[in-house]
């Protein structure tokens, strides 16, 4: 299984597309390091313009963490895309080249091909979320320096430099774990599909459909959004609270976990199935 991941590793590095993420990922995290640079004052003064007055703030308020934090709100909005980029063509890809009879000569199951593509998709995910904590942090250190986290949503939060590591810890693992979702149903899709385009423009579309609809659709839709993969992709924010955010995670991962499991397992099911034409 090694070999074969290893195989697929080198696939999705051979190709051009492959690194359409990275360099996406450069470009968000330099683009808002800089940015809040030059604008952070501007910035802060309207987040904090409705609680300036009842709050006292002294210290170093835009720093690293601050901005991590900032750039972690893109985690679900643009490493989706990313991600459907290359975990959406590696079985769509494959038939529409006509390299599936030819793999599959070769004395290896349907179940192992699938799981080497789908490891090393993950793999290539996980990489998406770890250059992105590497960035952010490691240059937001550079640019701003350490300090105590202040979080304004619809109630404030204030953490001290000694307690923000381990959350921003839980929240890119978490990320991890959301992206193997966006991974697992991209796949699913690729495996359905001829061409590559179809996974893609799917699964985006699928994201952003749910969203929307379980969005606006609020109080129809409650009782079954909690049962909704994309009503849990933010939920990394959960670290960033000091109540019960929590005691709410181990239903979120558990949702996350129940649909990898369930898009894997169609995705296996299926292809052991699918007619190998090409």
């Amino acid at each position: 299984m090694r070999k074969l991941v290893s195989i697929e590793l080198f696939k999705i590095f051979s190709k051009p597309r492959t690194y359409i993420g990275f360099g996406a990922i450069i470009i968000i995290v330099l683009a808002i390091e800089f940015g809040i640079l030059l604008e952070g004052d501007t910035m802060m003064g309207i987040i904090i313009q409705n609680i300036k007055d009842r709050f006292i703030f002294e210290g170093n308020i835009i720093n690293l963490y601050l901005v991590s934090y900032i750039i972690l709100n893109t985690l679900w909005i643009h490493v989706p895309i990313l991600v459907a980029l290359v975990t959406g063509d590696m079985l769509a890809g494959e038939a529409n080249s006509g390299t599936f009879r030819l793999i599959l000569t070769r004395p290896i199951s349907r179940v192992q091909l699938v799981l080497a593509k789908f490891i090393a998709g993950w793999i290539y995910a996980v990489m998406l979320v770890a250059v992105m904590a590497i960035l952010s942090i490691g240059i937001g250190l550079v640019l701003f320096g350490p300090g105590d986290l202040l979080v304004v949503t619809n109630k404030v939060n204030v953490f001290s430099a000694n307690d923000v590591l381990w959350r921003f810890g839980g929240a890119y693992a978490y990320g991890i774990l959301s992206m193997t979702t966006v991974a697992a149903l991209s796949f699913l899709l690729s495996a359905f599909a001829d061409n590559s385009i179809g996974p893609i423009i799917g699964t985006v579309a699928m994201i952003i459909g749910i969203t929307i609809i379980s969005t606006v659709g609020a109080s129809l839709l409650g009782p079954v959004n909690k049962y909704i993969f994309t009503s849990y992709l933010p939920s990394w924010q959960l670290f960033f609270q000091t109540d019960s955010g929590l005691s709410t995670m181990g239903h979120a991962i558990l949702i996350q976990a129940i649909y990898i499991t369930g898009f894997l397992g169609v995705t296996i099911w299926y292809f052991r199935k699918k007619d190998i034409l090409s």
